[in-house]
């Protein structure tokens, strides 16, 4: 008796341990997320250093997407941060090039998309919430805490605004982690949910149905989820990029408010 295909839509998230690491009782083992986050890495890296090594007058395909993306994240930190955002132009490059890398690779069939866990969105965006927080204060001292305050609001509002700044800004790592999280893990989710229905109509429906003429039915049965799917595949990369600039422009704009306050 032929079995019925399991497929479940959360499993794609599941960590896996692939070179177990014991460091003094804490589990540091090498997973599928940590793979994944290198061969992101590994990707970015060759394709910009293949992409510049030409530098040839008239770009090839490489050169030319390296190029656009160098521009792409130069105008956005000239845009919403200043001349003086050029010094921070390495950190938001890796950090557009990894989320967007890690979105995209996701994508691939049997990949895994690190950046549909909490804890790696959130390691993201802590890292982003302490640079701009060590930013301001170096840059303005304790000065830097009138942000919390904006100049010319009424003094007896103080009790209601200060606290609600303060929430506002220990709230932007949370805000930032879970819109990317909840983005990607949403979008991979539904992709498998209906590619599990092309599955299963075409085995019910056809392979299941032991000659009885019924295959043409689950085929055809099964091909209108799985035409849907290429569209939301397409709609996922849209996400994917759109998702990575969200996270990168957040993170422009914050320094700006670090560098400028109010």
């Amino acid at each position: 008796m032929t079995q019925e295909p399991k497929l479940d839509p959360l499993h794609q998230f599941d960590i896996i341990s692939l070179i177990h690491i014991d460091l003094g009782g804490i589990d540091a083992s090498f997973s599928n997320s940590a793979l994944w986050m290198v061969i992101s890495v590994a990707v970015i890296t060759l394709m910009m250093t293949v992409g510049i090594s030409k530098r040839a007058m008239v770009p090839g395909r490489l050169q030319a997407l390296s190029e656009m993306a160098y521009e792409f994240i130069a105008n956005m930190l000239r845009e919403n941060v200043g001349s003086q955002g050029s010094k921070f132009f390495p950190f938001i490059f890796s950090l557009f090039m990894f989320i967007l890398f890690g979105n995209l690779l996701g994508l691939i069939p049997f990949s895994f998309t690190f950046t549909s866990h909490i804890f790696v969105t959130f390691a993201l965006a802590l890292v982003v919430f302490v640079l701009v927080t060590f930013v301001g204060l170096a840059r303005h001292g304790l000065h830097f805490f009138t942000y919390f305050f904006p100049s010319g609001a009424p003094v007896a509002m103080a009790p209601l605004i200060v606290p609600i700044e303060v929430i506002s800004y220990l709230s932007r790592p949370v805000s930032l982690s879970i819109r990317l999280f909840a983005n990607m893990m949403a979008g991979h989710t539904m992709l498998k949910v209906f590619a599990g229905f092309s599955t299963l109509l075409l085995f019910n429906l056809g392979i299941g149905a032991e000659g009885d003429g019924t295959f043409l039915v689950g085929f055809l049965a099964g091909l209108a989820p799985m035409v849907l799917n290429v569209a939301l595949t397409g709609f996922e990369i849209l996400v994917a990029v759109l998702q990575a600039y969200v996270f990168t422009i957040l993170t422009c704009i914050y320094l700006h408010d670090a560098i400028h306050l109010h």
